[in-house]
């Protein structure tokens, strides 16, 4: 857990990216936009569980190159 500035609650490190969930993400999904980013970038967004499939989903249906691997499997590139 880290904290984010004195008097703060502690949050995850690798939180979910999905709306309002605070949960510890165990998936990073790394894709990229074609139209604005070239074939070295990777963004990442973190799931849980619980919103894994929802936010595959989201980059899926718009087509966006995507892979999904393990939290501790998140490029040191990517980002």
């Amino acid at each position: 857990m880290v904290s984010l500035r004195p008097g703060d609650a502690t949050r995850s490190e690798h939180e979910c990216s999905a709306k309002r969930c605070r949960a510890e993400a165990a998936y990073a999904l790394l894709w990229r936009n074609p139209r604005i980013h070239g074939e070295t970038r990777r963004k990442v967004w973190l799931a849980c569980e619980e919103h894994r499939e929802q936010l595959t989903g989201f980059l899926s249906v718009r087509g966006f190159p995507l892979e999904v691997v393990p939290v501790s499997g998140i490029p040191a590139d990517a980002g």
